[in-house]
This record gives C-alpha cells, structure tokens and sequence, in this order.
C-alpha cells in the first residue's frame, strides 16, 4: 500500500485562519478489508464551509477534529477493491479529505459514487456538478421558487456556488444580478456566466451605495437572493427586496472568523414579508439526482461553462484555502493532486 502525504488540523485558529493551523505529514494506507476500496485522489475540494468547521463552536456539523485529516470532497479513481460494487480504474467522487489517497468503506451508503466523465470533466463533479451546484440548485427551486420574468440576485456571483445559480436561473426565464468583488470578476459573470448585470462591492463604502447601484441595476426590485455573503451585502440586497420576496440563506463568509454580523434594517423582514431560510445541502439527499442530472447536462451542453482555480499539490491546499476564504479565486478552488 502506498504512503499518503495528508493535512491535518494541527491548531484551531484565533481570529483569521492561517496555514499555521495545519500540519503536512506522511502515513501509511492501511491494507483493504473486505468491502473496502483504494481511492487515489486526482483533486480535492476547498470549500468556505470548512472555515467554519474549524472552529471548535456548536453548528450544523461537528468540528473538524485536531490531529485528523482535514475533511472534504475529493474525485479521483479507484486503484484496488475489495468490493462487488467498484473496479480499479472507476472514476469516482466522495469525501476522502486533504491526503493523497483514501481507504473507503464502499458498503456505506454515500460514502463513494462513481462519475462518467464522457461529458463532464472528472472535476467539474466537486463543483458545478456537485456539492457546489446541488446547492445552487436546491436554495433556487425548493426556497426562492422562481418564475419567469422575476429577478434574482446572488453573493459570491462568480464561485462556484454562484456561477451555477446564474445558468440554472437563466434557464427559468428570470434577470440575473450578481454581486462579486472586482471588475475581473464582474467582466467574468456578464460575458462567460451569464449574467444580465454584476456589481462590484468592493467599489461601495456601504450599504446604502451599494443598495443604490442594485437599484439601477434591479429596476424592478428584487424577487429573490441567494445569499453567501452577510453583512454589509445582505443590508444591501434586503433594501431592495419587493414584498414577499425569499431568500436562501446559504453561507455567512463575511463572518466566519467569529466577527458577528449584525444585521443593519430586520424590520424589512416584517415590513416586506420576507421569507430566509438557511439550509444545508447535506441534509436534502433526496433532490440530489434531480439537481445533477440538469446541472449535468447544463455543462455538457456548454450552457454553464464553469471556470476553475487550480493550485498544484496537497502541500499548496493551506494557503489556497486561505486565498479562498479572501475571494481570491476565480470560480471553483480545487487542488490538483497528480
């Protein structure tokens, strides 16, 4: 079996995260059981929710754990089984972490899941046909319910949590606004992604600046927002909301280094009747062939052409979460591993 250079959680951050708070080690793979397969990883995911998990604070999920492998998605192929259900060579996708290579119990349900990457390239499943997209799917269909004509705006526009919004809202017939930070980013959302506008919030001091280039941009307010951000994004986009307007709520990343993030106007939740609603993606398994059967078929037909940023090697994982969580990135964060 071969060693594995991992990740892990060596310290729990103060404030900002830093690559101080991770640990570079080799180990050895343990050798298959019965039921278990070999899984060489060819790219790991980085994600803001792992921010949070860091934290050792009451959540959805418990904390990541010091001294283990930092979780995450991973894709990649299988090298050996020892189980009916996979064969070397099989593409696949699951939750193997920062290491080089996983030990996986394939009798577990979810724990693996094998990708045809005929169509849609190998890592474009830890993304816009993944966890990312499902997300993007599921806070757009099940809590914003949209229809034709309405307009939708979302954080981050330009991750890939955001990128997917704009296709799979387009694909209903609505206006799509996004909100990112700087004007490559922005440039990149109107002629790649999609998007009929996308402000810059870096450009505004405030909430009230920002809130008035929404308006411009919105004339006809906003119906629903995917939300990513907070802060001073949310008090923006809340102004604008029209009366019974839904919000999914889907990340906090303005806050996630502990900083509260009060909330500047909640009288517009009663004064517009505004629905949120938070949501983990984890916890709606039951859409999640529905959602990647049309994010699939979106990438395949070049309706969503999802960008990706790529560091190379586990050793560089640290600091590209790290560029991550700043918005450093340009759609998706992924770690080529081979």
């Amino acid at each position: 079996m071969p060693s594995n250079l991992q990740i892990l959680l060596d310290t729990r951050p103060v404030g900002e995260a830093s690559a101080g708070n991770f640990k570079l080690v080799t180990a050895e793979t343990p050798a298959l059981q019965d039921g278990e397969v070999l899984v060489r990883h060819h790219f790991l995911s980085l994600d803001p929710y792992m921010r949070g998990r860091m934290n050792d604070a009451k959540s959805y999920a418990a904390p990541q754990a010091l001294g283990q492998v930092m979780q995450g998605g991973t894709a990649g192929e299988v090298l050996e089984s020892r189980s009916p259900k996979f064969k070397p060579g099989d593409t696949v996708v699951g939750m193997g972490g920062w290491q080089q290579f996983s030990v996986v119990n394939a009798e577990q349900v979810g724990a693996l899941r094998k990708v045809d990457t005929a169509h849609v390239a190998l890592s474009h499943y830890l993304g816009a046909v993944g966890m990312p997209g499902v997300t993007a799917w599921y806070g757009l269909v099940k809590i914003i319910e949209p229809q034709a004509g309405q307009t939708m705006v979302v954080s981050a526009a330009t991750g890939a949590v955001g990128s997917a919004f704009a296709a799979l809202a387009k694909a209903r017939g609505c206006r799509v606004v996004g909100i990112a930070g700087g004007p490559e980013k922005c440039q990149y959302a109107t002629a790649e992604l999609g998007f009929d506008a996308c402000l810059d919030y870096k450009q505004h001091a405030d909430a009230l600046s920002l809130s008035k280039a929404l308006a411009l941009a919105c004339p006809n307010g906003v119906d629903g927002y995917f939300e990513n951000v907070g802060g001073m994004v949310m008090d923006a986009v809340m102004m604008r909301m029209n009366a019974f307007g839904r919000i999914a709520l889907c990340g906090m990343i303005a806050g996630y280094d502990g900083k509260p993030l009060p909330m500047s106007y909640p009288a517009l939740i009663l004064m517009s009747r505004l629905k949120i609603q938070g949501f983990i993606v984890s916890e709606h398994m039951e859409v999640w062939p529905e959602a990647l059967k049309e994010l699939g078929t979106l990438v395949a037909t070049g309706k969503l052409r999802p960008r990706e940023t790529v560091a190379q090697g586990l050793a560089a994982a640290p600091e590209a979460f790290l560029g991550l969580l700043k918005g450093k990135n340009l759609g998706k964060q992924l770690v080529k591993l081979i």
